[in-house]
């Protein structure tokens, strides 16, 4: 029943976050593979030339009752390690993936699969 809403925020630390969240968790240490966080616009673009890893400023992670992630947005996969590979579970899904954080965009989600 519940599902994360994601909120990217602007502290680049958790020095910077003034206090806890009221609800969910804020993580840190996150990193975006073949695209880069627009700070100024807070959308998901093209990578810098030469540039394969980003680093994503503190993500607030809240969850939800029945939340619906927009389908504008889109549905970043999250991996324990940045080899993404992992042995499959009897899901069916990697045992080194987690979940998809929803991340804005200005191109349709497929751009970014």
């Amino acid at each position: 029943m519940l599902a994360f809403h994601f909120t990217i925020m602007e502290a680049e630390t958790p020095e910077e976050v003034e206090a806890a969240p009221e609800d969910g968790v804020y993580v840190y240490g996150l990193f975006i593979d073949g695209a880069r966080w627009d700070r100024e616009n807070e959308i998901i673009t093209d990578q810098y030339p030469a540039k394969m890893v980003e680093t994503m400023p503190v993500i607030h992670f809240k969850p939800m009752e029945d939340y619906k992630p927009d389908p504008e947005e889109y549905q970043a996969p999250l991996y324990k390690t940045s080899v993404r590979a992992g042995v499959l579970s009897t899901t069916g899904q990697s045992t080194n993936y987690i979940l998809n954080v929803a991340v804005p965009s200005k191109e349709a989600p497929s751009v970014w699969v």
